[in-house]
């Protein structure tokens, strides 16, 4: 029985291999050229769609590729004629209005003791775009890590300058991390796009919030915070129900708790509002907010200069009020209807 090789079976003729090698080339979208050792091209096969119709033999990379590209791939392909070492490059082509990558593989051979060139030409368009999109993610996540760094630092910073002992910075330090790290999962879950406003609330109050009490009252506009004020507004939240439940209503077992969200203006611009209102057990009690606390540095200044807005924080006996305005840059309404948060 005739061979071709070290598997049994019926010999393929020369033509059943070039058709065998012709279909593996569609598939996987390679094109060959050969060139002469002139660079006259003797044979084409699978060319990209747009060069179908040109006629190449006998041709050069200029009438394939254009001036430029054609003139840099005959001096690479000199190179390589003169030293054997396989070379490779990349050419951007516009087809149809979209930028197209080629990559092309050039190696010397020998065909009938003939020295020529064989080009190995791939469109890697979409290889090099997902390339551009991860190192433009892998950017974003390093800009946003060091952003979440700075305000862990600055965290740790104020709490331990507002702190009498290490116990007391641990529980308050663990407490600002855990509020940062529930905004977080909300802004991860959401592929970096941000976080509704009662998700939130949600969030942030679950901890605290008594369930004999019922559904915390948010009402208003269910806005769609951006990552940068859906992780500033989180710390904001963080602070008022804190001191709520360490000094406040919903120490006192009584808790009087709103959370109401307008649309309003902010100088030129359009903004929301974001108002809390606390009504203290006693209508003579003093708030936990001093002068120097963090909690208050964060409510007045922090939050509202990192989302670009404005803050009051009023604080009356038996009552603390925050309002807080955060112009549209930080913001969308995609549900503009009032609605109110169903439950904790």
């Amino acid at each position: 029985m005739n061979r071709t090789g070290p598997f049994p079976g019926t010999p393929f003729a020369l033509e059943g291999k070039a058709l065998l090698m012709e279909s593996v080339l569609q598939s996987a979208g390679i094109a060959v050229v050969y060139q002469d050792a002139d660079l006259s091209i003797v044979y084409a096969e699978n060319l990209p769609s747009y060069l179908e119709d040109v006629q190449f033999s006998g041709g050069s990379d200029v009438d394939m590729f254009g001036e430029v590209h054609g003139r840099n791939l005959e001096a690479l392909k000199r190179k390589v004629l003169e030293s054997g070492t396989p070379a490779s490059t990349e050419v951007d082509i516009a087809i149809d209005g979209e930028m197209r990558t080629y990559e092309i593989k050039v190696q010397r051979v020998s065909l009938n003791r003939e020295i020529g060139l064989l080009s190995i030409i791939t469109e890697i368009t979409e290889t090099r775009h997902r390339e551009k999109v991860l190192k433009s993610l892998l950017r974003e996540l390093s800009h946003r890590s060091k952003n979440l760094l700075a305000i862990i630092q600055g965290i740790a910073t104020q709490t331990a300058r507002n702190t009498l002992s290490l116990d007391s910075f641990l529980v308050k330090f663990r407490g600002r991390l855990q509020s940062l790290s529930n905004s977080q999962d909300l802004i991860t879950d959401s592929s970096w796009r941000g976080a509704f406003l009662f998700e939130l609330t949600r969030k942030q109050f679950a901890p605290y919030w008594p369930e004999s009490t019922g559904p915390l009252p948010v009402t208003g506009l269910n806005v769609h915070l951006t990552p940068n004020a859906a992780v500033h507004v989180g710390l904001a939240l963080h602070e008022l129900i804190v001191n709520s439940a360490t000094f406040g209503a919903i120490a006192g077992g009584a808790p009087a708790i709103s959370l109401d969200c307008r649309e309003t203006m902010h100088g030129d611009r359009k903004a929301i509002s974001v108002t809390w209102i606390e009504t203290l057990p006693n209508a003579d009690e003093v708030h936990e907010f001093s002068d120097n606390s963090f909690g208050r540095i964060v409510l007045e200044r922090v939050v509202p200069s990192s989302v670009n807005g404005k803050a009051d924080l009023h604080l009356t006996p038996g009552r603390i009020e925050y309002n807080l305005l955060i112009p549209d840059t930080e913001f969308e309404i995609l549900k503009r209807a009032p609605q109110q948060l169903g439950g904790i």
